[in-house]
């Protein structure tokens, strides 16, 4: 073996490095050292998070690429192109989208401390972490992926031990219903993923991307493959109608994990689909072009309609997130740079919209005894301010309000779907974002006009890490909107990826 292959793998070797480190301290460590792993855990990601960043930072500053010929500076820059044969992609690309991946796992790790400190869960907290590692990198071979038989080991690695996570405080009825349903809707989609890259091998004779290209015709054979490969993605991203599962499972997954599904999970399967869409079924886009419109319509529609009627905040969020990947359709049907930038871009601000609003959720049901009705936060603007504040933020940028950042993210998918000639699609998703102001208001109201109810959470504290998840979800918010050498960058990155 070429051991020089993994120097395209830097960041999974990396997190592999932290997944040691933690499973061997949480196994070897005092009961006094145990108690300060949240902050050696949240420390060693936070230092791959920033690895993950520096060849970003060095190409936008330094001008430098990977060459190890030029220094200390160099060696920390990470080489692009294929590995494996061609089984794993490494491009600028997917590195930054690795690394929104890491942002959203750091802040889902920051949210989790009061949660995992509990009496019932504190003996689990290694396993959280480590069991969260070990997804993390199927979800970073589904992004690098160059072949189907990797994007499908990626997948399956990170599905597994989802499902354990769903499944965390097993004795709570309804995180062990969670459990079943997430295994039994991955063995599901992994069987429909793997009928249809079946049919795609049988039409093309080969499963790397870059060898079935030009293979790819619309014949019967590999529009069932497309049909099913798609359905399959499907329900990993929560596309209408492979969506009956989320409600179900964001409800009764600890709330940290639901964040995790909403935002990680979902990110990886964009990002895997995107590629997949564009690298291997450029040629047949009359056909998926119908399908993915299609697909978004109904999938923006009925999100928002059942957001409306939800009782519970975590229900609520869960249509709000089935919402927003029809919304990320918009960026995939476009099929250009400028739909991949977009669609990029959008997950970057989803990432720090959608987490922002669960750190508070997390607050507020870790101090009401694991109440998560909307109306348990009615009145939260007389008792904590701050986090209503901070919640207002999250569902304002959700809804698309500027100068938020979710105003613009939407703006320029919107503008990469109109661009070729989406019009009608555009216009569709526009009124439903009307429709998702509504019901994003009825959190507005519950928390600054509705009266508090008896025995309601009175004015409490939040812990540091959740704080520091929280001001670092704030500041995205409005810095990524406001900052547009973000967006510029991002289309550095999409201009050329697309063969």
């Amino acid at each position: 073996m070429d051991f020089s292959n993994f120097l395209y793998m830097k960041q999974e070797v990396s997190l592999m490095i932290v997944f040691i480190f933690l499973f061997l301290y949480d196994v070897f460590c005092s009961e006094k050292g145990k108690q300060r792993f949240q902050l050696v855990a949240c420390t060693l990601f936070a230092i791959h998070t920033i690895f993950g960043f520096l060849p970003h930072i060095l190409d936008a500053i330094f001008g430098i690429k990977y060459n190890l010929g030029i220094g200390i500076l160099g060696c920390f820059s990470f080489p692009t192109g294929d590995a494996f044969g061609g089984m794993f992609i490494s491009s600028d690309m997917t590195i930054f989208m690795k690394n929104i991946l890491n942002i959203a796992t750091l802040l889902v790790l920051l949210q989790t401390n009061n949660w995992l400190k509990a009496d019932d869960t504190v003996h689990k907290r290694g396993e959280f972490f480590i069991i969260t590692m070990v997804t993390l990198l199927g979800m970073y071979l589904m992004v690098s992926a160059g072949n189907f038989m990797m994007l499908f080991i990626g997948m399956e690695t990170a599905a597994l031990p989802l499902a354990c996570l769903a499944a965390f405080d097993k004795y709570k009825e309804k995180s062990a219903e969670a459990g079943a349903k997430f295994i039994l809707i991955s063995a599901l989609s992994s069987g429909v993923t793997l009928f249809g890259m079946s049919f795609l091998y049988g039409a093309t004779g080969t499963m790397y991307f870059s060898d079935m290209t030009a293979q790819i015709m619309s014949n019967p054979m590999v529009i069932i493959g497309f049909i099913f490969f798609f359905a399959g993605l499907g329900f990993k991203l929560s596309l209408v109608p492979f969506h009956l599962w989320t409600a179900d499972v964001y409800e009764g997954a600890p709330t940290s994990v639901t964040a995790y599904l909403s935002v990680v999970s979902k990110g990886a399967a964009a990002f895997a689909l995107i590629f997949a869409i564009y690298k291997v079924f450029g040629n047949i886009g009359i056909v998926w072009h119908h399908i993915i419109w299609f697909l978004a319509v109904i999938t923006i529609t009925l999100g928002n309609l059942f957001a409306i009627r939800q009782k519970d905040i975590k229900r609520f969020f869960a249509f709000s997130s089935i919402s927003q990947a029809g919304y990320i359709l918009l960026g995939i049907i476009a099929g250009t740079a400028q739909g991949m930038t977009a669609m990029t871009y959008f997950v970057l601000v989803y990432v720090f919209s959608n987490l922002a609003a669960f750190g508070v959720i997390s607050a507020v049901e870790n101090k009401n005894g694991g109440d998560t009705r909307i109306s348990a936060f009615n009145g939260l603007y007389k008792s904590n301010p701050k986090l209503s504040l901070v919640m207002m933020l999250a569902v304002f940028s959700l809804a698309g309000i500027p100068p938020l950042a979710g105003f613009f993210s939407k703006f320029w998918i919107f503008m990469a779907a109109f661009a070729q000639g989406q019009h009608v699609l555009v216009f569709i998703a526009l009124l439903n974002t009307v429709i998702s102001l509504y019901y994003y208001l009825l959190i507005i109201k519950a928390m600054f006009i509705n009266e508090s109810e008896e025995g309601a959470v009175q004015r409490f504290t939040t812990d540091g890490y959740n704080k520091t998840s929280l001001v670092l979800c704030v500041i995205g918010i409005f810095a990524i909107g406001i900052l547009s050498c973000i967006y510029a960058y991002i289309g550095t990155l999409s201009f050329g990826v697309i063969r």
